[in-house]
């Protein structure tokens, strides 16, 4: 069955979550996560000889979320690219990945839109490369540009917040008891 057909028409882990509930969710969640740490590691240890493995592991992250937000074999048409950006900042600063995670989960639990608490960490995800690794340009210029990707793939969502039409979810809740 392709999640594509039901729900808002994505393939990420949100509506995923909304339309086959959560253990079959977990799964979403461990392949989009093993393929952003196979990226970065990969890349990351492609580049570390030449002293440029945190440079090799965001490229790693631009070209993993590329293919995960715009995958050949499904169209073009996939994810927005949250978890593996997600994974990627952990395995490149863990920093950032507490920043991120921090964003998520407070704007997460305070309003229950997941779109608007992936938004947030995007724009987070990049200011915190920004803060941290301000010294470094190619660095800071894939994060800005992930963070860019991950808003650019949030513009429906962003519209459908400021309409106040967003879908809530919330993941703590039996699918049976809606």
């Amino acid at each position: 069955d392709d999640v594509r057909l039901h729900g808002s028409g994505n393939a990420g882990f949100t509506n995923f979550f909304r339309n086959y509930g959560g253990l079959f969710s977990l799964a979403v969640i461990l392949v989009d996560g093993l393929k952003a740490a196979a990226a970065c590691l990969i890349a990351g240890g492609l580049l570390r000889p030449f002293g440029l493995q945190t440079e090799g592991a965001m490229l790693g992250a631009i070209c993993v979320t590329l293919g995960h937000n715009f995958p050949a074999l499904l169209g073009f048409r996939g994810g927005k690219g949250i978890v593996c950006g997600f994974v990627s900042a952990i395995l490149i600063d863990w920093r950032v990945a507490l920043v991120i995670f921090v964003v998520f989960a407070a704007v997460y639990f305070t309003t229950h839109y997941v779109s608007l608490a992936s938004i947030l960490a995007a724009f987070s995800f990049g200011a915190a490369f920004l803060v941290l690794h301000w010294r470094a340009l190619w660095i800071c210029a894939g994060a800005v540009l992930l963070a860019l990707l991950a808003l650019f793939m949030h513009r429906q969502n962003f519209v459908r917040l400021l309409r106040g039409e967003e879908t809530k979810t919330d993941f703590f809740r039996r699918r049976d008891s809606k």
